[in-house]
C-alpha cells in the first residue's frame, strides 16, 4: 500500500494482497499513478497475452493449472491423502504451503480472485483449464476467436525477470522452450466435484468484499493444520465452506477492517477443529 501511495512501479509476488484487499489496492495505485505488474507466472501469461488487443474486445481470461498430485484421484483418495503425496508436486518445486494449495486446486482459486482484481475482470470472464505440461501459463481469448498464450519452461525466472524489465525483454537465464521435445500439449477440464476448492473461490470473487479475505485466512489456517498433521487433506475445503457460510459479508471495508475479517477467519478455523476433538474424546 506504502509503494502504491508513493506511486511506484509495483511488482506483486503472492497473491494475498490482491486476494484480501485487491480493490483497495488497485483504487490506490490508480489515484496516486502507480503501475501493479504481477509476477505470478499464470499472470504475468496474462499481463502479457492482454497486450494483444483492448480491454473490450477480451471475451475470456483462462487460467491454466497443473492439476497437482491429485488430477485423477478418487475422491476418497483426495480426501484421505497423507502429507507426503499432497507434497508431491508433478510439476513444480515449492514451499510447503503453496504445494498444498496446488493439491487442493486452493492455488488456482485464490488465483482467480487476483484476476478478478488485477484485472479488473467479472468473475464469468475467467476460466480454469488443467494443463499438466505447465508450458502454456495462462491464456486470453478475444471475440473474434483468437488466443493468445504465454508459454514457457516451468521456471518462475521468466516471470520475474520480465516484472522487472517491463516494459523491455532482455536475453534471460531460464533454460528456452524446445515443443519438438516436449512433442504434445495436453488440456482439461478440473473435476470440480472434488476441487470444489474452486467453486469456492469464484464465488468470493463473485461476492467480493469480506469474502475473499475470509477464503485466504481460512485456507491458511486450514492448511497449518493439515501440515501439522491433526486433519486429513479433505477438511481444508470443509472449514473453508464452512467459514464462507457463516460470515456475514462486509462491503467497502478499509484495510484494517479487513485485517480483523483474517483474524476471525482464522479463529474460527480453530475454533471448529476444538469442537470436533472434543467430542471425539
Amino acid at each position: 500500500m506504502a509503494a502504491a501511495q508513493a506511486g511506484k512501479i509495483l511488482a506483486i509476488a503472492n497473491k494475498e494482497p490482491l486476494v484480501i484487499a485487491g480493490q483497495i489496492l488497485m483504487e490506490t495505485a490508480r489515484r496516486h499513478g502507480a503501475t501493479i505488474l504481477p509476477v505470478d507466472s499464470e499472470h504475468s501469461a496474462i499481463f502479457q497475452s492482454l497486450q494483444a488487443g483492448k480491454a473490450n474486445e477480451v471475451k475470456k481470461i483462462i487460467l491454466t493449472a497443473s492439476g497437482g498430485p491429485f488430477r485423477k484421484a478418487t475422491a476418497e483418495t483426495f480426501a484421505n491423502a497423507t502429507k507426503e503425496q499432497a507434497l508431491a508436486h508433478p510439476t513444480w518445486a515449492m514451499g510447503p504451503k503453496i504445494t498444498v494449495d496446488s493439491a487442493t486446486m486452493m492455488n488456482k482459486a485464490l488465483e482467480v480472485i487476483e484476476a478478478v482484481r488485477l484485472f479488473e475482470t467479472p468473475p464469468e470472464k475467467v476460466d480454469v483449464l488443467v494443463h499438466p505440461e505447465s508450458i502454456v501459463h495462462s491464456m486470453v481469448e478475444y471475440v473474434d476467436g483468437s488466443v493468445i498464450a504465454q508459454l514457457g519452461t516451468p521456471d518462475m525466472k521468466t516471470p520475474i525477470q520480465y516484472a522487472l524489465t517491463y516494459p523491455k525483454r532482455v536475453p534471460g537465464i531460464a533454460r528456452g522452450l524446445d515443443l519438438a521435445h516436449l512433442g504434445r500439449l495436453t488440456f482439461e477440464l478440473p473435476n470440480r466435484s472434488i476441487f470444489r476448492s474452486l467453486d469456492l473461490g469464484f464465488e468470493a470473487a463473485r461476492i467480493g468484499g469480506s469474502a475473499p479475505a475470509v477464503f485466504n485466512a481460512a485456507n491458511e489456517a486450514a492448511v497449518e493444520q493439515f501440515l501439522s498433521g491433526r486433519m486429513r487433506l479433505g477438511t481444508i475445503l470443509e472449514l473453508v465452506e464452512h467459514c464462507l457460510q457463516v460470515h456475514t459479508v462486509r462491503q467497502g471495508l478499509g484495510l484494517e477492517e479487513l485485517i480483523d475479517v483474517d483474524r476471525w477467519a482464522r479463529a474460527e478455523v480453530e475454533q471448529v477443529l476444538k469442537n470436533r476433538r472434543q467430542l471425539m474424546v
